[in-house]
Parts: C-alpha cells; structure tokens; sequence
C-alpha cells in the first residue's frame, strides 16, 4: 500500500516531507529525492510514493519542472536488494505483477507529465534508478557516475520498467541491446559519448547544473514546453504523416496563444519576452 503524499506548499521556496521523500519547491521548480540521503537505495515502498507524488504534481498543476536528485538527495543505487528479496519471497504471482508495475508506473508518468524532467545522477545509477534516468527528458551527471542494467545477471529479464522501449530511442538498439544483455555498467565519459547524457556536469556539481539547467526551463514558455514533449513522446510511434498532422495542430494553438503574440509585431527589435502561459 503506498503512502498518500503531503501536497507541496504554495510558499515560493519551500521543503515538504512524504514518508519517504523530500520535495522540494523553487517557484515552478521541484525537486524530489529520498528521505534519507545517505541510503538512497530504492525500495518498493518509496518507488510507490513518487509514483503518488508525480500524480499530484500533475493533478495540482504549477509545477513547471521536476528535478529527481539533488542536494545530497539522489536516487542512486536503484532497488534495495535485501529489502526487495525479502518482500518478494512471501508474494504470489499476482501480488508480484503488483510489485514489478510500480516502477513502470513511474516511468510513465514521468514520460506523460505535463512538464520536463531533469535527472541529477550522482555516484551509481542502477537498475530502477537507471530506469527512473532514461524517463527523464535530461540527464546531468557527474564524471564519476555510471549507469548499469544489472537484471540478466540474477536471471531477470533486463526489459524492465520500460528499458527496452526507452533505452534504445536514447543510444540505438545495437548499444541497448548490449548493456540490457550483458548488464556491463556504463561510466560517465562513455554514457555521454554514446547519448545517454550530456554534456557532463563539472565533479561533484551534478545537483547544482541540474538545478540550473531546470530554473532556465521554469522561466521559459510553459505551454511550448509541454507540448513539445507530448509531441516527442507520441510521435515515437507514429507514421511520418500522423506526426505532422499533430506538429501542425499544436503549432496552430500555440500561434493563437498569449506568449506568441509579441513575436510577429516586433520580430527584431523585441525585449526578452515574459512568458504568460501555463
């Protein structure tokens, strides 16, 4: 059973405590990591909160970015070995489909939310962790990171939580196939070479470009925001002539639109625009 959240306040810059998580609020920026900092390992149960967490981020409707990591609260070392052992051992099969859903379920959700979400990698990102990454629209990372899909080595399929759909959009079905398969851990300067992130964040600084990297989204156009990652999302799937159909009505709404309507009478001389949209 997962925990209801508590709603982030309404202050501008603020902090507010789930049972397992840490929110914290910027003006339009969230940023979200464990409770307790120094054991970042991901169970079931904190996996389940950000799911509820995410949904009434959405549900609330002024977030303008989500930042996952940070300020010494990073989602590291993916499932909590022991804990997610011991937990399954006592499980039956449909309690089990229960437990393997919970992390697609964030994956989702993420990847459907209505504003961009910022990945702040510290240290080992790996299994869940790694998953919760690839649903990110950025990933910033340290030098010392890395990135490992552990699952074919304790006899798991490694397609889960939506791995196998996201990763290979990312770095090609050649590179996926090889880290899914063999489960080989990925280091920094590697993970940026191939796409996986990028550019790297100076040692040690990885929450703070995060953190700067979502504060340049929040002040931008929220509207064009969003519907660019809708569009990027949908049109994975979609035939040629289905996305541009929908490029064309997301661009004719947001022509008729408050922030685009400085642009055409001064397209030269205009000052630095003041986004209106939410």
């Amino acid at each position: 059973m997962s925990p209801h959240p508590r709603h982030p306040s309404s202050s501008a810059n603020d902090a507010a405590r789930t049972r397992y998580l840490r929110l914290e609020r910027s003006g339009g920026v969230i940023t979200v990591g464990p409770e307790q900092a120094d054991r970042p390992a991901l169970t079931a149960e904190i996996i389940a909160e950000l799911r509820d967490v995410v949904a009434e981020l959405v549900r609330e409707g002024r977030t303008r970015v989500l930042v996952l990591g940070g300020s010494g609260h990073g989602f590291g070392s993916g499932a909590d070995p022991e804990r997610i052992v011991a937990a399954t051992l006592a499980l039956g099969a449909g309690e089990l489909l229960a437990l393997t859903r919970t992390t697609g379920q964030v994956v989702r959700a993420l990847r459907e939310a209505p504003f961009p979400v910022v990945a702040g990698v510290r240290g080992t990102a790996a299994g869940a962790a790694a998953a919760l990454a690839l649903a990110a629209d950025f990933r910033v990372a340290d030098p010392g990171a890395r990135f490992v899909f552990p699952f074919t080595r304790a006899g798991l399929a490694g397609a889960d939580a939506g791995a196998a759909y996201l990763l290979p959009r990312l770095v090609g079905l050649g590179r996926a196939s090889r880290l899914l398969l063999l489960g080989d851990p990925v280091d920094a300067a590697e993970a940026e070479r191939i796409g996986l992130v990028g550019p790297l964040a100076p040692e040690d600084r990885a929450a703070e470009a995060a953190d700067q990297l979502a504060h340049r989204l929040a002040a931008g156009p929220a509207p064009a925001h969003r519907e660019t990652k809708a569009l990027l999302t949908a049109e994975l799937d979609l035939p040629l002539g289905a996305a541009v159909d929908l490029d064309a009505a997301a661009q004719a709404l947001l022509l008729a639109a408050p922030d685009h309507a400085p642009f055409p009478a001064a397209p030269t001389t205009r000052p630095e625009p003041e986004w209106e949209g939410h």
